[in-house]
């Protein structure tokens, strides 16, 4: 592997070393296998019942998740609440090095909501920004990515929840090492590379490569082109270019729906063999009740719409003192009207009254260093 050669070769990926061992220990996942079992659950439903090493499922009591009573009560008296017919998975994605850090122990360095709609197949995706400035569920206030770490899916699942007035109750938390068997598996993805991406991918490539023990193939050329398992795992990871971590959530986002264009026009033995080999890497609460529910629409699944929370327009970054640079909901009520029109199209949506309290208690610990 022509690792020091490379590095001699890419000046902007040797700025720096730290980047490099940090990625040892910090690998950002991304949930990209879930997107896949969505759009072809059928498949997956296959393998859990055929195959001998299945996800690491677990069993999640809906009173712990801190649903709100209000949202609860709405959806099951008011035949018009727009969150109805629709199933919200939370994906997180860890930086565990071992199976047991896929529960407890690592911070969800990738988080997103799929909101299904159940009656027509369509898929909305919000990435929670994991520096976010939120109620991690335990009434501490701190980036939100530490929830999953502090409490493992179950209290990443409240905090979601509580700050979001939402219901979710279903998750699924993947590790980096099936992902590029997954796209590798599928052949790979179709990814456009602009010059400001091309300077970085091939860093990035470096420090997983030395982490998976394996050689890698650089990207030489800007434009649309496929990309292997390694490439696009590197591609989601760019982080420093324009954007920031706005831009490289919106990458991840963009491999999800590459990946799902893949899976779509791949046919079932290669699916299956695809989810053999990357279905230990995953942990969830989805049993085969849920899987049988989503399997009549199977073929009209599809992801239509994505965004970030906090919303652009609402939201700053600031040096939150000890607890280091945050994204800062500017006002979160309005973020949370936001949320509730973009994935269920509800355009009178009011938000609880625990969402205004977190949202002044953000106001307050956040407003001496937003104007410093």
């Amino acid at each position: 592997m022509a690792t020091n050669q490379k590095r001699t070769n890419e000046k902007e990926g040797s700025a720096k070393s730290g980047r490099k061992s940090n990625s040892k220990r910090k690998m950002i996942i991304f949930a990209v296998e879930i997107i896949v079992i969505l759009a072809m659950v059928a498949v997956l439903y296959l393998v859990m019942n055929t195959t001998d090493e299945g996800p690491k499922v677990t069993v999640l009591d809906p009173e712990n998740l801190a649903i709100p009573q209000e949202i609860t009560q709405a959806k099951e008296e008011d035949p018009e609440n727009k969150m109805r017919g629709y199933m919200n998975i939370a994906l997180f994605g860890v930086d565990a090095e071992t199976e047991k850090q896929l529960y407890k122990g690592s911070r969800s360095d990738s988080i997103m909501i799929a909101s299904v709609n159940l009656d027509t197949g369509d898929i909305k995706l919000v990435s929670v920004y994991r520096d976010t400035y939120l109620n991690i569920g335990t009434d501490e206030y701190r980036k939100c990515n530490s929830a999953y770490s502090f409490g493992g899916a179950e209290q990443a699942i409240k905090m979601l929840n509580m700050n979001l007035d939402m219901d979710i109750t279903n998750f699924v938390t993947v590790g980096y090492r099936g992902l590029g068997e997954v796209i590798d598996g599928l052949g790979g993805v179709y990814i456009d590379v602009d010059s400001e991406e091309l300077k970085h991918i091939n860093n990035y490539q470096i420090g997983i490569a030395e982490v998976l023990k394996c050689d890698y193939v650089p990207v030489k050329e800007t434009g649309y082109q496929l990309l292997d398992g390694l490439q696009a795992t590197a591609y989601c990871r760019i982080r420093y270019t324009s954007g920031d971590d706005f831009k490289r959530t919106a990458r991840q986002r963009e491999v999800i729906k590459a990946i799902e264009e893949q899976a779509k026009k791949t046919d079932l033995a290669t699916l299956t063999k695809v989810f053999n080999n990357s279905i230990g890497d995953i942990y969830t609460n989805l049993n085969t009740d849920d899987i049988l529910d989503l399997l009549g629409n199977i073929a009209n699944y599809r992801i239509v719409e994505e965004g970030g929370f906090p919303q652009e327009s609402m939201r700053t970054v600031a040096n939150v003192g000890a607890k280091g640079s945050s994204v800062i909901p500017l006002d979160l009520e309005s973020n949370v009207v936001w949320l509730h029109q973009f994935l269920f199209d509800d355009t009178d949506y009011v938000v609880t009254d625990s969402v205004r309290e977190y949202g002044e208690r953000i106001a307050s610990d956040t407003a001496p260093y937003i104007n410093k």
